[in-house]
């Protein structure tokens, strides 16, 4: 049988499968049946969607899927990610279902699956949920949804979700007044294309966004979190003290400083563990980050004492050692950084709002925040693939890791791993030089090139 769920739930080409109609209805019957049988017999699911063309039909047909196993499902329209997190967990939704392929191309398109808890299920309840879509699915099960209208299916925009969604990040940092400030944000004509620009001029920033038009078709597109270099340009170019982008869905944030330079995550979990040392709230005694997160913070997080503790990369796995370890921060170098007291997952938008309020009480740029964090050259290569063989079976591959490994020691690391999403093995060299990074990137992705693509 076809995986269906990655690392951030099921995601693939609107109109194909896994994201054909057929399949999508059995997603929303087996979400359905599998609440039913966990005894949520009066609960609602939280329908959310970001602005893809294909968002609207293939939320009608999950819909659907949840209302043929007697499960009510409530729409929010289109609202980032965690927001459908936040507002799940707090107005005791059954579960969350949230149609987005995050940082992708518009053609592309996903579902993610949350709990009640506002948190993304545990990967064994999604294996369970998995064998259910299948056997709806094989064999060929009546009224799967095919020839249903999706319209007819959706419910209508439940009114008020979004504003809630705004009130519970504000509070999150109540008293912080962002008067004077001008920022840029960049929606990525996603998710965050509303609500981000008016919760930051209720705060009282001058706020110039961009790029915060969806049509459908733009989300993500040469804009957003993947490409701030849009950003930074916009930054220096109207004086702004800040900038912000989101991606797709906005559950992540890559920031920009006053000079155009790119505060990532690595940046974000820096600023805020010192600052939540200094003020008594960080808690577990470390910060909780991925094989990805830069040498550079580590070493910096260390002068400072403290401790970087390492996931594999995805950001429940993230939350999953913050849950073990009773931490309250951590996140990944791509911009999801998760504020645990205030949220159960990543989000852009609190990033945004946190990463501001230490601006406004240290008194520092950006900038200053980050002034030591030195970051070793990193490349991340991404190889397409026709298939993902398990790596310590490709001996070629093995052997380029292993040699890599050997040159660089303690100066270096290499992460090799495929994509959760995408067809892709990605390919991550670590050094004190960029031609050691360079050399041995492309020794290893040499040996992949001939292994996998042939």
């Amino acid at each position: 049988m076809t995986k269906l769920f990655g690392t951030d739930g099921i995601r693939g080409v609107a109109g194909e499968a896994p994201l054909d109609t057929r399949t999508i209805f059995a997603v929303g019957r087996a979400v359905g049946e599998f609440l039913r049988e966990a005894g949520n017999t009066s609960g609602k699911v939280l329908l959310g969607e970001d602005t893809r063309e294909s968002s609207p039909w293939v939320s009608g047909y999950l819909a659907g899927g949840l209302r043929a196993a007697g499960v009510e499902c409530v729409s929010a329209g289109v609202l980032p990610t965690p927001g459908v997190a936040q507002l799940v967990r707090r107005d005791q939704f059954a579960a969350g279902l949230m149609v987005s392929a995050s940082h992708n191309p518009y053609r592309d398109n996903g579902i993610k699956l949350i709990g009640a808890n506002g948190m993304k299920l545990p990967d064994e309840t999604e294996a369970h949920i998995e064998e259910r879509i299948h056997a709806l699915l094989v064999p060929p099960t009546a009224g799967l949804g095919s020839n249903l209208a999706p319209q007819e299916q959706k419910p209508p925009v439940e009114p008020g979700l979004a504003e809630e969604y705004i009130e519970l990040l504000r509070r999150a940092v109540a008293g912080l007044d962002l008067s004077g400030l001008r920022l840029v944000v960049d929606c990525a004509n996603g998710a965050a294309s509303q609500v981000a620009p008016e919760l930051l001029r209720r705060l009282g920033a001058q706020v110039t966004p961009i790029h915060a038009a969806p049509d459908g078709k733009n989300i993500n597109l040469d804009c957003g979190a993947l490409h701030p270099e849009a950003l930074a340009a916009k930054v220096k170019e109207v004086g702004a003290e800040a900038g912000v982008a989101f991606d797709g869905d906005a559950d992540r944030a890559m920031l920009v400083s006053s000079t155009g330079r790119v505060v990532d995550g690595d940046g974000v979990l820096l600023a805020a563990a010192r600052w939540m040392k200094d003020n008594g709230t960080l808690k577990g005694g470390a910060v909780i980050g991925t094989v990805m997160a830069n040498l550079g913070l580590e070493v910096a997080l260390r002068e400072a004492g403290l401790a970087l503790v390492r996931t594999a990369v995805g950001d429940r796995y993230v939350l999953e050692e913050m849950l073990r370890r009773g931490a309250n921060l951590g996140g990944e170098q791509s911009g999801h950084v998760i504020f645990l007291d205030d949220s159960p997952s990543g989000d852009g938008l609190l990033t945004a709002l946190k990463m501001l309020r230490i601006v406004r009480e240290r008194g520092a740029s950006l900038d200053e925040l980050t002034a030591d964090l030195k970051v070793f050259p990193q490349v991340l290569k991404n190889v397409r693939v026709r298939e993902k063989p398990p790596l310590e079976e490709l001996p070629a591959v093995q052997r380029a890791i292993q040699e890599a490994e050997a040159a660089l020691g303690k100066r270096g690391r290499v992460v090799v791993r495929y994509s959760g999403t995408e067809p892709l093995l990605r390919v991550m060299v670590e050094a004190e030089s960029q031609a050691d990074v360079e050399r041995w990137t492309a020794h290893i992705t040499g040996a992949v090139e001939e292994t996998l693509v042939g």
